[in-house]
């Protein structure tokens, strides 16, 4: 599996409110033997993951979910991870703006639950992926690298994020938006970028979760999209041929039309650069027939946008859960410097040479990127 092929899901006409695009994914039949659930935590501020005897995680982290292959349905929601505020925390607070997301090692973004259950955290364990990139750092200690990075390597590493409530809009638009019978999913487009995709397998966790949306986390470029883009064009069904029309059930047809070629729009234009690109797939935990994975985009400067994600997909390769992280232009040039560096086993030479630049510039692009600690600093 190279590919994110939605199987099963169809577009309905995008909802729009100002700059924010939702384009539901609907299923005709959905994901037997897969429930997800939400599992929130006290009051979203900055705090302690407990994920078992002296494992922690530290961060901004709303909300988890539990992915539930029981077969018990709604019976099955689970509680067991906790999230503490800190000492002298005031209750009420509304959590910060960004969030700012540390690789930390040996920590599990996945944990088993009794019975059946998996607790993750979505996006977290995507951007862990991300975060994880070569994190050992230079592997030959060649006469470039500081005694940092050949102790340490790229630790921290660290990247910013928007949570969901303070992108311009797409409150409003979660609210005011009707969801569609058999929805299980939707795209999410500020300006007519994709921000992120959301797919669940069941109708019924769709509407538990469709609100969590504004708990997720979204990059830069996305806010700032949605503060400043000006509102996108509406979806408007044309019907040409109208004079002709004269049964209801010719107008119903002539509607179907439209609508579907408004899903072949979508799938070649709006949605292409998600679903035509490659990703490299990290398997995370098996839950019987179902399989949880993290996936990374191929690192293409100056393309189209790439996206980090998450999915859990049956024993036919159906998508029966996604959700996704745009990356902004900066992060790809980081993805692709580590790619080439780790690719020329950390030789400034061979690196310099497969960019086709020198190695003075390599140097530059390695501080450009927020690697500096790992140069040993020249007089």
């Amino acid at each position: 599996m190279n590919r994110l092929e939605l199987a099963g899901l169809t577009t309905r006409p995008a909802q729009v409110w100002g700059g924010v695009r939702l384009v539901p994914l609907v299923r005709e039949q959905p994901v037997e033997g897969l429930r997800l659930h939400e599992e929130l935590y006290l009051d979203a501020v900055p705090g302690v993951v407990d994920l078992g005897p002296r494992e922690h995680y530290v961060s901004v982290i709303p909300h988890g979910f539990v992915a539930d292959w029981s077969g018990e349905g709604e019976q099955s929601a689970a509680y067991g991870t906790q999230l503490g505020a800190p000492a002298g925390s005031p209750a009420g607070d509304r959590p910060p703006r960004t969030a700012r997301l540390q690789r930390h090692r040996h920590h599990r973004m996945a944990k088993r639950q009794p019975g059946d259950r998996l607790r993750f955290l979505p996006l977290h364990l995507a951007l862990e992926g991300y975060l994880a990139l070569h994190f050992g750092g230079p592997s030959t200690a060649w006469e470039e690298w500081s005694r940092q990075a050949l102790r340490d390597g790229l630790s921290p590493r660290a990247e910013d994020a928007y949570l969901g409530w303070t992108v311009q809009g797409l409150d409003d638009a979660l609210r005011a938006f009707e969801i569609h019978p058999g929805q299980c999913g939707v795209m999410v487009y500020t300006a007519d970028v994709l921000a992120a995709a959301f797919v669940v397998p069941h109708p019924d966790d769709y509407r538990l979760l469709h609100p969590s949306l504004l708990q997720d986390l979204y990059g830069e470029l996305i806010h700032q999209y949605a503060m400043y883009g000006g509102p996108v064009a509406e979806f408007a069904a044309r019907i040409s041929d109208g004079a002709r029309l004269r049964t209801l059930a010719e107008l119903r047809s002539a509607a179907r039309r439209q609508e579907l070629e408004w899903e072949r729009a979508h799938d070649t234009l709006f949605a292409r650069e998600l679903l035509d690109s490659s990703y490299s797939f990290d398997q995370v935990y098996r839950m019987g027939s179902f399989t949880l994975w993290r996936f990374l985009p191929p690192f293409r400067p100056g393309g189209e946008g790439q996206h980090i994600g998450e999915t859990i997909t049956d024993h036919k390769g159906r998508v029966a859960y996604l959700k996704t992280f745009r990356l902004s232009e900066a992060q790809i040039r980081r993805g692709h410097l580590l790619h080439r560096l780790a690719d020329a086993d950390w030789c400034l030479a061979g690196a310099a040479a497969a960019l086709n630049t020198t190695e003075a510039e390599v140097r530059r692009r390695i501080r450009a990127a927020g690697f500096e600690s790992l140069l040993k600093v020249r007089p």
